[in-house]
């Protein structure tokens, strides 16, 4: 969720996905198998029109918000940016999966041992799609990560829709949608526009402020569900920590309601060291200057998934806007 949106900054494309299947010539006296020519599906992604040989048999994958829905569909990768997937993705304990690292320490190179057909880039890895263009030149690069100049809640529908033209799981897709568009419907439903809302992420013991519609994360559900923002900050930022503001002026503003990101706790899920992670929980039920605060008083915080930092799939964003409607139900009732 870049979430993600912080990664797609100059990125273009359309919405429609269209599926084309090929046919070679052929004579009457070739083989049936000779004959028969690569299907193909052309589909648009951040960059246009990709097409790509189906079905692919080496598939690359370094975009957080495809991991879950890649897995979830059985779809075998033979290299990752696993360092960067949480324990929560069966990926990560995959060992016939080239790892090609993070993006802070990636390593480019070992694509080439892998032969991809497919490249499945973006998120944090979007900056080296001309290096995979140059290792891997015979590969479809399809990227799919929400671009910030577009509805965050369409842009994870369209993701979900084009992965599924090309793994043959349209139905799957369509359900993931589904599954999504119901879920923001129970929040709508259940959300009273004189709840104040703060965006919090945690980082380091740290709380920072989440801008609506530009932070990380939370920002798109200000747009999505049109919450009523607590605190409004001039240029607020799409830094992954979070903005520097102090908890007195987040206290000040006395949120009804308080979403919070553990960005720790997401990369202690992608197996980076726990040593000094303090839950944001912790953090926020030990912070003295949130203790009057409305939401900390009534029990209206409420946590995304603790692997969300390095899983931004479809599946995680449904998973707890079912969450916080079940939360804005109880209120009403």
């Amino acid at each position: 969720m870049n979430a993600t949106r912080m990664y797609r900054r100059a990125a273009v494309g359309a919405l429609a996905v269209v599926a084309l299947a090929g046919c070679s010539t052929s004579t009457t006296d070739t083989s049936a198998e000779d004959t028969a020519a690569a299907t193909t599906v052309t589909v648009e992604d951040n960059f246009g029109e990709q097409t790509v040989t189906l079905p692919p048999k080496s598939v690359v994958a370094t975009d957080n918000s495809t991991f879950e829905t890649l897995d979830s569909w059985g779809v075998e990768l033979s290299a990752g940016a696993v360092s960067l997937m949480p324990s929560t993705i069966g990926y990560k304990t995959d060992d016939s999966i080239v790892n090609l690292g993070s993006h802070r320490e990636p390593n480019l190179e070992a694509i080439v041992a892998a032969e991809p057909d497919l490249i499945i880039n973006g998120g944090r890895f979007a900056q080296f799609r001309e290096d995979f263009q140059r290792l891997a030149p015979d590969a479809a690069i399809v990227e799919v990560a929400p671009r910030d100049d577009q509805p965050f809640d369409s842009e994870l529908k369209r993701g979900t829709t084009v992965l599924g033209e090309i793994f043959d799981k349209q139905s799957e897709a369509q359900a993931l949608n589904d599954a999504l568009d119901a879920s923001i419907a129970r929040v709508q439903a259940a959300y009273s526009k004189d709840m104040k809302v703060m965006g919090l992420i945690t980082s380091g013991g740290e709380i920072g402020y989440v801008a609506p519609s530009t932070g990380r994360t939370i920002g798109p559900m200000f747009d999505i569900f049109d919450l009523t923002p607590a605190l409004e900050v001039p240029e607020g930022s799409d830094n992954h920590q979070g903005d520097d503001i102090s908890v007195e002026a987040i206290a000040a503003s006395n949120p009804d309601l308080i979403i919070v990101m553990d960005r720790d706790a997401g990369t202690a899920n992608g197996g980076a060291s726990t040593e000094g992670f303090v839950p944001a929980a912790n953090i926020i039920e030990n912070t003295e200057a949130l203790k009057s605060v409305t939401a900390v008083k009534q029990g209206n915080v409420i946590f995304l998934p603790t692997d969300t930092y390095t899983n931004e799939s479809i599946q995680t964003y449904t998973e707890f806007f079912n969450s916080l409607a079940d939360l804005l139900e109880q209120q009403k009732s």
